[in-house]
């Protein structure tokens, strides 16, 4: 984990100068719209929303493209997307529209190297995990691949109030390794940039039983496992504690938990128990889309499908 001089520093250069939303019109995609708007209002960014169209599996494949206005999938693409940027516009907000033809990740991927983005949005249906982003069957990929923070509004996230995200209440998820080192210069950043209470977590697997040996269910053995989760315990939020820099500017003192829990349920139950407004993770990233596609995104996914406020993960590499 990095250390605390090497974490404000970091911080210093952290910035939501350039958002982009993507988007398939849905609900899901709507209501991730209003954290986008908030973000972008509060810092001052320019809104990219992006829609990538791709063509239905039973459509005859023309000898030669269909002009504009007779393709019914741009036509009602175009039709939506104006839609949508009479909405930011009423905002005040510095947008741009981005409907392009080709596979969502290939279009986001340019779209966030050419705009150079820093945050992208999201939003999930959720329906039977996270089979289903709202920019499509795509989620492993857009998360393993997404070079940028990714902010994922899930099913359970109600829209930004009034048009505001305030992240008053920020839980940061650590297990101390490289991902978890990228994630919390940005947990730090917002929670001083929102004056927000912030909560640093880390969660230990329980132990199996299977792992114990045999000296576990006697006395000395029962002894001896508690003292090691005491250990870990105090370890762990040695840890915890050593992330934040001596120059640090929160509004209230953090918060510091170790928990004995399976992860996913460790984390979702601490959200619930601190009505957490926003959890931050750091999530793997793989480097092909293919594998990115059936890599099990389980404990991401499990964590975006079921909390009630949205989650910003950040990659191992890039930005």
């Amino acid at each position: 984990m990095a250390t605390a001089t090497q974490i404000s520093d970091q911080k210093q250069n952290l910035a939501f100068r350039q958002v982009l939303m993507a988007t398939d019109f849905s609900d899901a995609s709507q209501r991730a719209l209003t954290y986008a708007m908030a973000i972008a209002r509060r810092y001052g960014s320019a809104l990219s929303i992006a829609h990538a169209i791709l063509p239905e599996p039973r459509d005859p494949i023309p000898l030669e493209p269909l002009p504009w206005e007779l393709n019914r999938h741009h036509f009602e693409a175009e039709r939506r997307m104006k839609r949508l940027g009479e909405a930011v516009s009423t905002n005040d907000l510095n947008h741009r529209l981005l409907l392009e033809q080709g596979p969502v990740w290939a279009v986001l991927a340019e779209a966030i190297q050419r705009e150079d983005v820093d945050l992208l949005v999201l939003g999930t249906r959720g329906r039977g995990g996270l089979k289903k982003l709202a920019v499509g069957s795509v989620a492993e990929e857009v998360l393993g691949l997404a070079p940028c923070p990714v902010l994922t509004v899930g099913p359970h996230v109600p829209p930004a109030a009034s048009g505001t995200a305030e992240f008053r209440r920020i839980l940061f998820a650590t297990d101390f390794g490289p991902t978890s080192a990228k994630a919390f210069p940005y947990a730090l950043s917002l929670a001083e940039d929102y004056g927000a209470k912030l909560t640093l977590l880390h969660i230990v697997p329980p132990a199996l039983s299977t792992d114990l040996g045999p000296a576990a269910y006697g006395p000395s053995g029962y002894a001896s496992e508690e003292f090691t989760k005491w250990t870990m315990r105090d370890e762990s939020k040695r840890k915890l504690r050593e992330l934040i820099p001596l120059d640090a500017k929160l509004a209230e003192e953090p918060e510091y938990v170790v928990g004995m829990d399976f992860l996913a349920e460790g984390i979702l139950d601490m959200a619930a128990a601190r009505s957490i407004e926003l959890i931050v993770m750091g999530a793997n990233r793989t480097v092909s889309p293919r594998v990115a596609a059936h890599i099990p995104w389980t404990l991401t996914h499990e964590i975006i499908c079921n909390a009630a406020c949205p989650v910003l993960t950040v990659s191992n590499s890039g930005k």
